[in-house]
């Protein structure tokens, strides 16, 4: 069983327009084209069989379109036997009610949030994320968090892996995962700072865009039991990166199995 913790799609209608503008921010072809059907048929191709979307508010105001969208996924794809579709919900730390949203987060059977900091211009130990990451623990809810370098702010930091640890430490948040193995392009600092701490980490688009041995020392240093595999589809292939964790000689089997689902549906199932 393969479950990719790391997807992104939008409503068929807006797909083409925000695949299109986000293409041309962090300059790069897309996988697929950022729909329901695009996103099945890569998992199709990929041996995936269930796939997580994470959606990004990048304004207060869209709270409740993602939620919408989030629960069409979840209540229409969410028991597939074949290609199953899990949507997360967002929330953007500008929010002055985040306690009541978070609630109807958690009322509506979703199972986790993302957080960007970089598209949400909010460094990621700010009292605001805090706040939030403390509410969601309390509440079961899983917190996914892009971390390291992003296209969209090249000039700014606003997850490093220094911040990243700040959080850890202050929020002892049970189920938080740091996107891109801790942070994209900050692997050896990740490597030094993060592994090895109570953090989830995500293999997601960073499984292509570093090396063997890295990827293998991440997840020596780190444990397997912590590692979730993650695309980053539509701005990764899913059948290439599930290829990329499979060619690892020195992952033993078991290990790949946890990384692959089981440590995926600990977080989904509560278990």
């Amino acid at each position: 069983m393969v479950i990719d913790f790391h997807t992104h799609i939008f409503p068929d209608e807006i797909a083409p327009k925000v695949v299109s503008r986000l293409a041309s921010i962090i300059g790069m072809e897309p996988s697929i084209d950022g729909t329901v059907q695009g996103l099945r048929a890569s998992m199709e191709k990929g041996g995936v069989n269930v796939s997580v979307i994470l959606p990004v508010i990048t304004a207060p105001h869209q709270f409740e379109s993602v939620i919408r969208f989030g629960t069409y996924i979840n209540e229409t794809f969410g028991d597939d036997k074949d290609f199953q579709l899990v949507s997360f919900a967002g929330i953007h730390p500008a929010c002055m009610d985040y306690k009541s949203k978070l609630q109807v987060i958690a009322e509506n059977g979703f199972k986790g949030i993302k957080l960007h900091p970089n598209y949400q211009k909010t460094r990621f130990d700010d009292i605001q994320y805090m706040r939030i990451i403390y509410t969601a623990s309390e509440l079961g809810l899983t917190v996914v968090s892009h971390a390291g370098f992003d296209p969209s702010t090249p000039e700014e930091e606003f997850c490093t892996p220094d911040l990243a640890l700040h959080v850890i430490l202050e929020t002892c948040a049970p189920k938080l995962v740091l996107a891109h193995l801790g942070g994209n392009e900050y692997y050896e600092e990740s490597l030094e700072k993060l592994c090895g701490q109570n953090v989830y980490l995500d293999t997601s688009y960073s499984i292509l865009h570093t090396s063997h041995e890295m990827l293998e020392n991440i997840i020596h240093k780190h444990g397997s039991d912590k590692i979730l595999f993650g695309s980053d589809a539509p701005w990764a292939t899913q059948k290439d990166c599930v290829s990329r964790l499979n060619s690892l000689t020195g992952i033993s089997q078991e290990d790949k199995d946890k990384i692959f689902s089981w440590n995926a549906l600990k977080l989904l199932l509560n278990i």
